[in-house]
Parts: structure tokens; sequence; C-alpha cells
């Protein structure tokens, strides 16, 4: 269930928002407890009470509760959930009205409410859309309904793209997935080849960033059922420089490891072999070089993708090849002409 929040100053604009679904038909009033009547007359009646608090500017709190497509309430049980959501939002002595809208083919109700109390005091508005999520992930459990529940601790939030997709299909939100599968592997991992392999058992696959000029690992994302996203985006506690905080990392140890899995993930080790002695079987597929950009603290485009805007990263259609050893037949290359200079000196050629 997503919950959206708008904390307002006019009644007069929400009501005649809610009114005009009403009059069209798509919409009714499922509970209240002021007169319903026009949206002037509603106005006059909150408006009342708020003039007990006549400096509060943002008088008006209007929320719509949206349950996900394959979840479905009447309107006893969709009027007694907003009920519960009030309550435990603080609104237990507030003037309320609630609506329930039909023109979107996912169930959902309005709720215009005052934060003036009838006792003169003030509905706390502090931290509201926190609150609010704790609350509905209680609500969820309570009705039985679908659980998209969002946890505060360095995890980011839904976008409204992902919002909307998770409406429609009524499945839970990739993002979430990985942000909850990440997190137990990383509660559990010792160190980076713990880490690696949890993930895998977990079906997803790392890709680790690794720079061109110094070998060390720059960042990481996850692919999960073809879908990949940039482990910042999930969230500060899922970004590489978080995550060798809480595993053990060594770069020289760990090196096989991740170049085996990059490997794997990108298909050019062979399926069983991996690592051995230290080493990854490679098996090129073309003869094409990989392109990227010289910033260490990037991926190289044609290696994690085309980047979207929701931190989703998709595959290119063109995609080069990329050898896992690389930089070390560089490094080889850049020794033996190293050599042949100096010999060529020592030669006075």
């Amino acid at each position: 269930m997503i919950g959206k929040i708008t904390i307002g100053k006019d009644f007069y604009g929400v009501l005649v928002y809610n009114e005009k679904k009403v009059n069209g038909g798509i919409g009714y009033v499922i509970d209240s407890n002021i007169e319903h009547s026009t949206a002037v007359n509603m106005t006059q009646e909150f408006n009342l009470i708020r003039q007990l608090r006549p400096g509060l500017g943002n008088a008006v709190f209007h929320v719509s509760l949206n349950l996900p497509y394959s979840d479905q309430l009447d309107d006893k049980e969709f009027a007694s959930l907003g009920c519960d959501y009030l309550m435990k939002m603080g609104f237990d002595n507030n003037q309320f009205i609630m609506y329930r809208h039909t023109d979107t083919e996912h169930e959902h109700i309005h709720i215009v409410a005052n934060r003036v109390r009838y006792s003169g005091r003030i509905t706390n508005d502090s931290n509201i859309k926190r609150r609010s999520r704790k609350v509905l992930n209680d609500l969820e459990r309570n009705y039985g309904l679908t659980q998209i529940s969002i946890k505060a601790c360095a995890k980011k939030s839904l976008d409204h793209k992902e919002i909307e997709k998770t409406l429609r299909t009524g499945g839970l939100p990739i993002k979430l997935i990985l942000q909850e599968r990440i997190g137990l592997a990383i509660s559990r991992a010792t160190d980076t080849t713990e880490f690696v392999k949890l993930l895998q058992e977990l079906s997803i696959s790392p890709r680790f960033n690794i720079s061109k000029t110094t070998g060390r690992v720059s960042g990481i994302s996850f692919n999960y059922q073809g879908i990949v996203y940039k482990g910042s985006t999930l969230g500060k506690n899922f970004s590489w420089n978080s995550i060798v905080k809480q595993i053990d990392y060594e770069q020289t140890r760990d090196r096989s490891v991740i170049l085996s899995t990059n490997g794997k993930e990108r298909g050019t080790d062979k399926i069983g072999e991996g690592n051995h002695n230290g080493t990854v079987k490679v098996e090129p597929r073309n003869n094409r070089t990989a392109k990227g950009t010289e910033n260490s603290a990037q991926q190289s485009k044609s290696y994690v993708g085309e980047i979207k805007g929701n931190g989703v990263v998709e595959p290119l259609l063109d995609e080069a090849e990329w050898n896992p050893f690389k930089l070390e037949l560089k490094d080889d290359i850049n020794k033996k002409k190293s050599k042949r200079k100096k010999k060529r000196k020592g030669l006075g050629l």
C-alpha cells in the first residue's frame, strides 16, 4: 500500500477536487465526522475549528491510500483501515472526510483532515512521511494486504515510476528485493568470497567496477532477473565504500575472486571452471575491444550498460567484449617495452 501525503493551507481546493469526482460518478464518501455538503459549506465547517489556531498556516492534511492491483477491500473494510490510519497518525480527535475513488484500476481512498484538533491542539507533522510508512506496514499485516515495506536504514525509497509499476503489477519492486537480499548477504558474509557466494545463492549477480589505472574496485552493481542497479542507487549501505567496511576485503587477496565473478557474470568464464590456481579461463566471444572512460570512479559504459535516470542500468544493444586480464596483459606489455628501451640505451642505439 502506498500513501501519498500533502500538507496544505486551503481546505476548499482539496474538497473541490474530491467533490468533482463525486459529481462525476467516480467517487463517493465512505466515512466522515463532518456533514457532507458542498465544498463551500464543508470548508466553513473545517475553518470553524481552524480558528482555534489562527496562526497555523498549513492546517490541511490530505492523504491518498493506494492498494496494489492484487488487493481488494470493500467500503466497510476500507473505511475501517482509513480510521485506523488516522488514529495511528495522531488524528484521533480531528475533523475528517473520507472519499473512495473509482477512476483507476487500483483501489484507493482520499482522506481530508484538519490538523487542528477539537481541543485546539495541533497534530504534529514532524517526519510525517516516515511515520506514515511505518503505520502502513502495520496496517498491511493487520488487513492481510501485500506488504511493500521500505525500511529507513539508509535505503533509498521508490521513485514515482517504481511506485506506479508496483501498483500496476501488484508485485514487489526489484529495488526492495535487492535491498532485502543484499542486506542479508552483507550481514552474514565474513569476507568477499562468502559475500559473492551468498549473493549468487540469492539469484543476484554482482558486477565489480575495476579501475583501469590502479586495479582497485571503485564500485559495484547488482544484476537480478536482467535488471541491474548500481549499489549507490539502492542506498548508502549498498555502495562499495560502505560494503567493504562491513566485510573483510583485501585487494590483492580478493583480486582473483573478483575477476572470476566478473568473468562469470559477463559470460567470459567457463561455467564450472571459474578460478583454478588463482587464474580465470577466458573464452573471447569476438575480437572487439572494450571502450570505456578513463575515469576510475566510474564503470566502463560498454561494461555496465546504459544508466537510466532512476539508477537502473540496462544492457547496451551493441555490447563490446570485456577481458578480465586486460590490466595484467597491459602491465606485462609495458614492462617488456621498458626493458627493450633500457637495452637499446645500453647499446647506444
